[in-house]
């Protein structure tokens, strides 16, 4: 009887604590949606080294902003090889974070073979290069409907993507660029820009950012440590 009523108190003492983490985790859930909220529409302006001119060209006001970089111990150009050739892939965090938006919008898994670079992957599904600066930089960008189970991609002009302004679209230009830091150093990049091109767009696309962002900046960050660990490799094997 004994051993029994010590079973029900640790169930019950086990139960108290699971709801009280669930309790604690939905309210920083709802803590981080509330000012993702607040914040859309007030990106951070860049600063010193963060301004980039070219990305400007195509995008130079924006609804959110993600600014991501990584010293690395490799020549810019090497860096941002890898940055273009990196597999997004390989990385089981971003795997699951692609299921886990499957799951949750009920998407149609990509069942399409596509190739495994950052750059080739990405144009295959509809994005297309705005600039390129050899060895140093790439912008690209497309417009979509991210809202939607299973978005569309589509490439605009270069000469023609910071005028679109189609109803219902987020415009969306993103950034890999390497600069050199001395000796065998260099800074790896990454920023992303997106902005609503109409009210409507802007109501559906700040409520998508405000609940999925924490998985879009996630595979962001994953994407650039992947990048920093290929870099160095390929620099230790020269």
């Amino acid at each position: 009887m004994q051993r029994l009523f010590d079973m029900n108190t640790r169930i019950r003492s086990t139960g108290r604590r699971l709801a009280y983490g669930a309790g604690l985790a939905a309210g920083a859930c709802a803590a981080y949606v509330g000012a993702s909220w607040l914040r859309y529409g007030h990106p951070p302006a860049a600063t010193g080294d963060t301004r980039d001119p070219l990305l400007d060209r195509f995008m130079p006001v924006y609804d959110v902003v993600d600014r991501y970089q990584a010293t690395v111990a490799a020549p810019a150009e090497i860096a941002f090889a890898a940055a273009c050739e990196i597999d997004l892939r390989q990385s089981a965090i971003i795997r699951a974070i692609f299921t886990g938006r499957e799951l949750l919008l009920r998407s149609a898994p990509d069942m399409k073979t596509r190739p495994p670079g950052l750059i080739a992957w990405t144009r295959t599904m509809g994005w297309g290069v705005l600039a390129d600066v050899p060895g140093r930089e790439i912008v690209v960008g497309a417009v979509t409907r991210p809202w939607d189970a299973n978005p569309v991609f589509r490439a605009i002009p270069a000469e023609d993507f910071a005028a679109f302004d189609e109803p219902d679209y987020v415009k969306i230009a993103w950034t890999m660029r390497a600069d050199a830091a001395g000796g065998q150093r260099c800074v790896v990049r990454h920023e992303t820009r997106a902005i609503a091109t109409d009210p409507t767009a802007r109501r559906k696309f700040r409520i998508y950012w405000s609940f999925l962002s924490p998985g879009i900046i996630g595979i962001r960050r994953v994407a650039l440590r992947l990048v920093k660990n290929e870099a160095e490799r390929r620099m230790q094997v020269q």
